[in-house]
């Protein structure tokens, strides 16, 4: 059989998760090294098998994976959520050993042949830096909608005080929250996932923590989740109606770190208010990432920070 064979694709199970873990490792490591910068997974893939379990938590049964033919070694992952709005493109992942053959474009059009069939439009969340992913996203109808700066304020920063803001009304999300938040996410980003945040919150991981800002009357003006791990430490996903809400959530949860190992997050270009905060309180850029769309979208009416798992877009 010649090896140029096309990859079966299929809907991955738990057999393969070991696999699909160590597949997210090499690749994304492979990028980062390739491009001259250190890789992220730094303690082996068995810190990522945290991506199988969130989102098989989440939404099971959302990860189609490329197979070899002839050796039926996975070529390829990407998971995918179904959401009551949208579809969203998680993490997508193509072994350098097959590089060439088509892996990631395939994958690609088996979920965007899913989003079309329900007539839902797809979103994203896509390094800036990485060319390849950003052709093929726009190959396959994929539009620029927002830029994030990537950021880290440095964990002695955060030890010193963040200023300028007011955490009073700043506290831990409940169960109960989460009309609240799905209503304030309709709002400023006009999709909804309310499945996402009751996960965060009921935090059986032990990895999540969320904070919201109350404004009386039942209503939020900003919610801010995070997840803590080894192979994912972030803030977001985040929305908030204005910069002074956005600062104070995330002033809340790295106080609430304090010295540990300073999480990245998502900010929003388009809010200088809110960079100008960040970089007074010592924030460096990292990266640049991309809020893409295939389909139907509004601009965002407020702050709506982004992040890699789950993605929003």
């Amino acid at each position: 059989m010649s090896s140029k064979t096309e990859p079966i694709l299929r809907h991955a199970t738990l057999d393969d998760q070991d696999e699909i873990a160590e597949l997210i490792c090499i690749s994304t490591n492979y990028w980062y090294r390739s491009s001259g910068k250190p890789p992220i997974f730094n303690r082996g893939p068995e810190t990522c098998r945290v991506f199988w379990d969130i989102y098989e938590a989440m939404d099971p049964g959302r990860c189609i994976v490329a197979v070899e033919p002839r050796t039926g070694r996975l070529m390829g992952s990407c998971f995918y959520h179904a959401r009551q709005t949208h579809y969203s493109l998680g993490i997508m992942n193509a072994h350098p050993n097959y590089f060439g053959r088509g892996v990631a474009g395939r994958l690609l059009k088996a979920i965007t042949d899913l989003a079309d069939a329900e007539g839902k439009p797809i979103r994203l969340v896509s390094s800036a830096m990485n060319l390849d992913s950003f052709s093929l996203y726009t190959r396959a109808g994929f539009s620029p909608r927002a830029i994030y700066h990537d950021m880290i304020i440095p964990a002695e920063r955060v030890v010193a005080g963040l200023d300028g803001v007011d955490r009073s009304r700043v506290r831990p999300a409940v169960a109960a929250d989460v009309p609240a938040i799905a209503a304030l996410e309709w709002k400023v980003s006009r999709i909804r996932r309310d499945h996402d945040w009751r996960h965060m919150i009921e935090n059986k991981a032990g990895v999540w923590s969320v904070w919201v800002s109350p404004v009386g009357n039942g209503e939020l003006n900003g919610a801010l989740a995070s997840i803590n791990h080894p192979a994912s430490n972030m803030l977001g996903p985040g929305i908030m109606t204005d910069d002074d809400a956005a600062a104070s959530l995330i002033a809340a949860e790295l106080t609430r770190r304090g010295g540990t190992t300073p999480p990245l997050f998502l900010a929003p270009a388009a809010r200088p208010g809110l960079i100008r905060k960040l970089y007074d309180w010592g924030a460096k850029n990292i990266e640049l990432h991309l809020h893409q769309v295939r389909g139907e979208s509004v601009p965002f009416d407020g702050v709506a920070m982004q992040t890699f798992m789950p993605e929003t877009g």
